[in-house]
């Protein structure tokens, strides 16, 4: 199972698991499956797919954007958590790893609410502007870091007033905190994190889950 970025203290990470999980089988499964891969770190940690679904199930969300679908983790769990008229988008460059996320999807009966869609994050965005301005109650984004600026200014428009904007990968395995690592993904989310301190458009909060996230609040 993957580790938790910020617990080095394993027994204490198993207990949290112990209790705090509450996956289904094909989670598990899907889990297990990622696991296997050498990308696996990409996936996020159980009790952030959790976390993520729980925000979902708190704003009772109709419309969820998730920007790097992977083996789908994260998008089950919260196609689990809403309600049947509900729907998630989800977009990735390649069908490698979302052959992988469209199988468990299927296995677990939630694949009629998801949308995948296929091709660059950003142009997929851009596309999305027309039909679905200020539609998405929820958006999460886990994929290229060195648009994550541009990400924000798109999930800004397609976000609802008062829907969540929610960044993974925040704390960059504590990279961010060299301000001479000129390395592009982060000085990116440098940039971004940055731009949402100081962003009065959006009530913030960086949480330390995993490998640091942000919720950003559209007001």
């Amino acid at each position: 199972m993957a580790q938790n970025h910020l617990f080095s203290n394993s027994e204490l990470l198993k207990y949290l698991r112990q209790f705090s999980l509450r996956e289904s089988e094909t989670q598990k499964a899907l889990r297990d499956q990622t696991n296997k891969l050498e990308e696996s770190s990409w996936a996020v940690v159980p009790e952030q797919a959790q976390f993520l679904a729980l925000l979902a199930k708190i704003i009772n969300a109709k419309m969820i954007l998730e920007v790097g679908t992977f083996t789908g983790v994260s998008s089950l769990a919260m196609a689990l958590a809403i309600e049947k008229d509900c729907q998630i988008i989800t977009c990735d460059m390649e069908t490698k790893y979302t052959d992988i996320a469209q199988r468990y999807w299927a296995e677990a009966k939630v694949d009629d609410k998801i949308e995948l869609i296929i091709g660059p994050a950003l142009n997929t965005l851009e596309s999305l502007l027309d039909k679905y301005l200020e539609k998405f109650d929820l958006i999460f984004i886990d994929a290229n870091k060195k648009d994550y600026v541009s990400y924000y200014e798109f999930g800004y428009q397609l976000v609802r007033k008062h829907g969540l904007i929610i960044f993974d990968n925040v704390l960059w395995d504590g990279k961010v905190i060299n301000p001479n690592n000129n390395e592009k993904s982060t000085v990116a989310i440098q940039r971004l994190n940055s731009k949402l301190l100081h962003d009065d458009r959006v009530s913030i909060s960086m949480l330390p889950i995993n490998d640091g996230i942000t919720i950003a609040y559209k007001n």
